[in-house]
C-alpha cells in the first residue's frame, strides 16, 4: 500500500512586521560594509530607488561574534578580502618568486637539442678541455656570440662564435707540463696493490739538474697534474704529466694520432710471418689493431711505432707471435724524446717543444 504525505503549508501573513536578516546575509552586508572590500560606483540621488519595508523597518548593523572583539585590519590582522576576491587577485609586482640560495640554475632551453653542449664544442675546438671548458664557463671568461655564458649546460650551434678572456689564456699559459723517466715498479696512475704511483718521484729533489726550462717549481704544479697515457708496472721510460687539458688529449684522445716509441728486449724465434702480424693483423678484446711500424733495433730487440696504447698491448702482441717481452722502454712521445734524462728524475716541457 503506498504511503501518503501530507505537506503543510503555513499562511503568509503581509501585514506581519519583517523579521531580522539572517546571519548568512548579515555576512553579506559586512562584507560590503569593509572599506578594502570592491564596491559599487556611488550611485546619484536621482538612480536610487527607494527602499523597500522590509529594509527600512529593521536596520541592520555589521554582526560581531561574541567574546572575540575584531582585530584591526580583520580576521587575525590580515586584509579583510573575501576569499573569491583572494582567490581573483593577481600576485603582487613588489614580491617577486625567487631561487632559494644556492639552487642550482638549470640552462635555458635551446630549440635544437642535437647541438653540442657549449664545454663540447670549445674541447672540439682545441680551445682547452671539457673540465677546463667548465671552469671557464663559471668563471664567466666565455663569451657566445658576443654575450656572456656562465651556465654548464648550455647547447650552442656549431656555427656559434666563441671568444675566450684574455684572463682564461693567462690561466692556461701557467698550466705546466712534466715529463718523467718512470723506474720499473711504480704505477702510472693511482696506487693500486700496494704499489707507489709515479707521482710521488715528481718533487724538487728528483728534478734533472740539467733541466733547460727556465721554470721555478711552485706546489701549484701538483695541483691538477696528471699522466697522459699508461706505462705498466714492468716498464720503464718516458711517461707526460700535464695540467694542460689540450696536452691530454691530444696524446690520449679517442682520436689521437700521436705517435710512441718503444724499444723492447724479447725472447723467442720471429718468423717473418709473425712479424707481418705485428705490423699489422692481431686482433686484443675483438678489435683489430692499427697498423704498427715494427723493425729489428738489434738481434734481442724490436723497436715498436704505435699510435694507439691498448692495456699491455705490446707485451700482448709479442705473446700472440710467440715472443716473450723481458724489457720495455718509451723513448718517445710525438716529437718529445726522452733523451738523456735519467732514470727517477724529471723535467718541464719546454715552450718550444710540441707532441
Amino acid at each position: 500500500m503506498a504511503r501518503i504525505t501530507l505537506k503543510i503549508t503555513k499562511p503568509v501573513d503581509r501585514t506581519a512586521p519583517p523579521k531580522a536578516p539572517t546571519s548568512r546575509a548579515r555576512r553579506a552586508l559586512h562584507r560590503r560594509a569593509l572599506p578594502n572590500a570592491p564596491s559599487a560606483a556611488p550611485a546619484t540621488p536621482a538612480s536610487t530607488p527607494a527602499p523597500t519595508p522590509r529594509t527600512a523597518a529593521t536596520p541592520v548593523q555589521p554582526s560581531v561574534r561574541r567574546g572575540k572583539p575584531p582585530a584591526a585590519g580583520g580576521r587575525r590582522g590580515k586584509e579583510p578580502t573575501s576569499k573569491y576576491a583572494r582567490r581573483a587577485a593577481p600576485a603582487s609586482a613588489t614580491s617577486p618568486r625567487t631561487t632559494p640560495p644556492g639552487a642550482a640554475t638549470r640552462p635555458p632551453r635551446h630549440e635544437n637539442p642535437d647541438d653540442p653542449r657549449l664545454s663540447k664544442r670549445m674541447s672540439e675546438l682545441g680551445l682547452c678541455s671539457r673540465r677546463e671548458a667548465d671552469e671557464w664557463i663559471e668563471n664567466g671568461w666565455v663569451k657566445v656570440d658576443g654575450r656572456v655564458v656562465a651556465t654548464l649546460g648550455v647547447r650552442v650551434s656549431p656555427h656559434a662564435r666563441i671568444d675566450i678572456d684574455p684572463a682564461a689564456a693567462q690561466h692556461q699559459s701557467e698550466q705546466v707540463t712534466i715529463l718523467l723517466n718512470k723506474p720499473i715498479g711504480y704505477v702510472s696512475g693511482q696506487a693500486e696493490d700496494g704499489h707507489t704511483p709515479a707521482m710521488v718521484l715528481i718533487k724538487p729533489e728528483n728534478r734533472w739538474a740539467d733541466d733547460p726550462s727556465p721554470t721555478k717549481f711552485k706546489p701549484g704544479h701538483l695541483r691538477g697534474l696528471a699522466p697522459a697515457g699508461r706505462l705498466d708496472i714492468d716498464s720503464t721510460g718516458l711517461i707526460v704529466f700535464t695540467q694542460d687539458g689540450r696536452i691530454a688529449k691530444r696524446l690520449i684522445g679517442r682520436d689521437s694520432a700521436v705517435e710512441k716509441e718503444y724499444l723492447v728486449r724479447v725472447e723467442g724465434t720471429l718468423s717473418d710471418e709473425g712479424m707481418k702480424l705485428l705490423q699489422h693483423g692481431l686482433t686484443l678484446d675483438g678489435v683489430r689493431l692499427r697498423p704498427a711500424r715494427v723493425s729489428w733495433q738489434n738481434e734481442h730487440q724490436l723497436r715498436f711505432v704505435l699510435r694507439e696504447g691498448r692495456k699491455r698491448q705490446i707485451r700482448r702482441m709479442c705473446e700472440l707471435v710467440g715472443l716473450t717481452v723481458t724489457g720495455l722502454k718509451r723513448v718517445r712521445s710525438g716529437s718529445v724524446p726522452l733523451g738523456p734524462l735519467p732514470v727517477g728524475q724529471w723535467r718541464y716541457l719546454r715552450r718550444d717543444e710540441k707532441f
